[in-house]
């Protein structure tokens, strides 16, 4: 009887095991954008590869629209372990210590996407994510969203109409030099409060690529938009190093190919989804969007060109010269 006993303990604890060992590995992936924009979907592609290629040995949850942690918290979460994967914007790690991530926010730097992938795709870039490493984090993929739009309730054409203005940035040294350059008054506010504060007149415009300001309906609280396409946001896929070094090799693997996949589909809608919420907005008929004339375009450069100087000390000359001579080549 007790051999009989002990055999039936013995079931239920192996079967425990084994309902134990198949468990999924849980990564949960946090975002502050809507599912529709180009980050968006690229996450939700990230999970869908995941999951097929580890044939469901990893289970993958998106919480996009800042459901879990807001752009400031997110980092810290990560570093906590509290979520496993992020794609935080570029300029977000100025902050966590790594300025030289602050390049990205450079205004004119990336003539074109060819360049801006020349940078990313290459030495600098990959030598960019190992600076995460100190920092408890691992550098997966850069992510792209495009070139900004700069939006307010009057026209902007010129330098001089941003005088006085309260422009929503980032957290960011670089946007605020960029934005004190053109006479305004830099703002820092969380993404997901960006549209409030243009509704109650907290702020007076922001920056964004077309598909953000759609998505989030900025465009529905302001009267002009201008296509600049001053500067750049981009994404880091980020995770947090401790889980990744723990993660059996093959299921590493898995994910670096899911996360490649990913990748490649999110730089071809990226351009086409800004492309569409452009077009968008026009219909929309609320906002007037206005195109710089090249005259116009060479003002603003003029007036941005100071900007790089002034953050050479901060970002590192010889980082900057390294990507002004990458981005030449394209």
């Amino acid at each position: 009887m007790q051999i009989k006993a002990l055999a039936a303990a013995f079931a239920v604890a192996l079967s425990m095991n084994v309902a134990w060992a198949q468990a999924p590995i849980v990564i949960k992936f946090s975002h502050v954008v809507a599912t529709d924009t180009p980050k968006g979907q690229a996450a939700e592609r990230f999970k869908e590869q995941a999951e097929k290629l580890t044939k469901g040995r990893v289970k993958v949850e998106v919480y996009p629209n800042s459901q879990l942690y807001k752009d400031k918290e997110e980092l810290e979460a990560l570093q906590l372990g509290a979520v496993q994967m992020l794609a935080p914007s570029l300029a977000k790690f100025g902050p966590l210590g790594v300025k030289e991530f602050e390049a990205f926010d450079l205004p004119y730097i990336f003539p074109s996407k060819a360049a801006l992938y020349a940078v990313t795709e290459g030495p600098i870039g990959k030598g960019l994510l190992k600076k995460l490493e100190p920092k408890g984090i691992t550098g997966l993929a850069y992510w792209d969203n495009g070139f900004k739009i700069m939006s307010a309730n009057k026209p902007l054409h010129a330098p001089g109409d941003f005088r006085g203005l309260k422009m929503r940035i980032q957290s960011s040294k670089v946007l605020d030099a960029q934005m004190r350059a053109l006479g305004a008054n830099p703002q820092v506010l969380a993404f997901s409060e960006v549209y409030q504060a243009l509704q109650t007149g907290v702020v007076d415009g922001t920056e964004n690529p077309p598909s953000n300001m759609y998505t989030q309906k900025m465009h529905e609280v302001q009267k002009h938009l201008t296509v600049s396409n001053h500067g750049y946001l981009g994404y880091a896929v980020i995770v947090n190093k401790k889980f990744w070094d723990g993660l059996p090799a093959d299921v590493r693997a898995q994910l670096e190919q899911a996360m490649r996949d990913a990748t490649t589909f999110e730089k071809a809608i990226a351009q086409r989804d800004n492309d569409l919420a452009l077009e968008a907005i026009r219909k929309a008929g609320k906002t007037t969007i206005y195109n710089l004339t090249p005259q116009e375009q060479a003002a603003w450069r003029t007036a941005l060109q100071p900007v790089q100087r002034q953050m050479e000390s901060r970002i590192g000359k010889d980082l900057i010269q390294s990507i002004t001579r990458e981005t030449a080549k394209k």
